[in-house]
């Protein structure tokens, strides 16, 4: 079954403890909701530097990656669908970009 890439882009850092429980959960019940398509649940990052020819942004480019996880699916379709239930797609507070990771 092919796998995808969900690269997160914005987001927020929870201002308080119950926040930061609230935000869990909502991430925990999503990938639940996936069941099997996680194939890693995969982590939040820190600031992203773009490596170019010549030259290395410490700035993370225009859009730097916040995090990312790679799940399963039959089809882009499907696995777009499941990114539209992402929490931060949910609150508005950040978007995941889709693409097919190929096997070599």
């Amino acid at each position: 079954m092919p796998k995808f890439v969900f690269a997160y882009h914005g987001g927020k850092k929870p201002e308080s403890e119950e926040e930061g429980a609230k935000v869990m959960e909502a991430w925990q019940a999503w990938y639940a909701g996936m069941g099997d398509a996680v194939v890693d649940g995969g982590n939040p990052v820190g600031q992203s530097w773009t490596v170019k020819q010549g030259s290395v942004e410490q700035t993370g480019g225009a859009n730097p990656i916040s995090g990312y996880t790679l799940i399963q699916a039959p089809d882009m379709v499907t696995a777009v669908n499941y990114a539209k239930g992402c929490p931060m797609v949910q609150d508005g507070s950040g978007n995941v970009e889709v693409a097919e990771a190929f096997d070599m």
